[in-house]
């Protein structure tokens, strides 16, 4: 089959388009015939090498739809050619069953195209359990644009931060996947949005999706603008993947008994905390990653129903894969970049 895949880890140069053996579905899995997949900074940590590393060569991409192509045995109730979009949090103990008395699942946590190969092929095994089926007139990318960037912007505002009607919510790089998607269910929600975004154009994109007051990064004094418009106040709410740039300024940014949500750190991965800030104003720091089941298919029925829609970019041809890593790294995409695995 024709996939993109790196050998060995590194920048953006070490990803290649060529053939590999089309993997064969065992117990509980399918084969799907790959349509559309698409682009996350997840596939980025992946490329340069992570600690618990996948074996090489590796094939990223943790968002994919396609149609049902082989059945592995036990699979049971799925038809082939079924169109389908696929849930990419592999291991479903970690949300389904928390252990009695805290703690971590047993087991470890793992992601399609993290841990194991991903969309970004002609073809892709996945569990069967994690199918979705995708109704007709959803698109191919617009399915492909939405899983993982919904279901992560979903758990951290409603399963983690427990966002309601009325409170206010600052989203940090307004313009990427996840953070659109936030803006959308902060929206959704009835909470008052604001956003951190960089230059005007992506100011105004993110307005448009409903925002309530957007802030330029590049300008100074966004900070103390947000100050002056929550009344001195701050918000409830922060949603961050920027991490160490903006912590600091972050944690100010809280109200009394505020939340601060973090699902990355795409400045740094150490974040300067003042202990005293956080103990006077009785603030809380949740870490948030991807969504359980249930959330995915009640944020994806949205999606289907076109109540929230993914902001794409561009769509590519599987042969564009290196440039498609070169521009999410760059940044400036606001969104998803989509990948065409049957073309290219």
């Amino acid at each position: 089959m024709n996939a993109a895949f790196f050998r060995r880890h590194g920048g953006p140069d070490v990803v290649e388009v060529g053939s590999l053996p089309t993997p064969e579905p065992g117990p509980g899995q399918v084969r799907v015939r790959v349509r559309a997949s698409s682009l996350n900074h997840l596939d980025l940590w992946v490329r340069r090498g992570l600690p618990d590393a996948p074996p090489l060569p590796h094939v990223g991409g943790s968002d994919l739809a396609g149609e049902v192509e082989a059945l592995g045995p036990g699979v049971e109730g799925v038809a082939v050619g079924t169109r389908v979009v696929v849930d990419p949090s592999l291991d479903y103990d970690w949300y389904d069953t928390p252990p009695a008395g805290g703690g971590l699942p047993s087991g470890r946590f793992r992601v399609l195209g993290e841990h194991v190969w991903g969309g970004f092929a002609e073809y892709a095994v996945v569990p069967a359990r994690n199918l979705v089926a995708l109704p007709e007139d959803v698109g191919w990318e617009t399915a492909a644009a939405a899983g993982l960037a919904f279901v992560t912007a979903w758990h951290a505002l409603l399963g983690r931060a427990a966002l309601r009607a009325g409170e206010r919510v600052l989203i940090t790089g307004a313009s990427g996947g996840v953070s659109t998607a936030a803006v959308q269910i902060a929206r959704l929600t009835g909470a008052r949005v604001y956003a951190v975004t960089s230059g005007p154009a992506n100011v105004e994109r993110v307005r448009a999706l409903g925002a309530d007051v957007v802030y330029d990064r590049l300008e100074d004094g966004w900070g103390k603008a947000l100050w002056a418009e929550t009344g001195k106040r701050g918000v409830d709410v922060v949603l961050d993947s920027v991490g160490e740039a903006l912590w600091p300024q972050l944690l100010r940014a809280l109200a009394p008994y505020g939340r601060l949500v973090t699902y990355g750190g795409t400045t740094g991965a150490n974040g300067l905390t003042s202990i005293p800030l956080v103990f006077w104003k009785q603030l809380t720091v949740l870490g948030s990653t991807m969504g359980s089941p249930a959330e995915f298919r009640t944020v994806m029925d949205l999606v289907f129903r076109g109540v929230l829609t993914p902001q794409i970019e561009d769509v590519l041809p599987l042969s564009e894969a290196r440039a498609a890593h070169e521009r999410l790294e760059a940044g400036g995409v606001f969104g998803k970049l989509v990948l065409l695995p049957g073309e290219g």
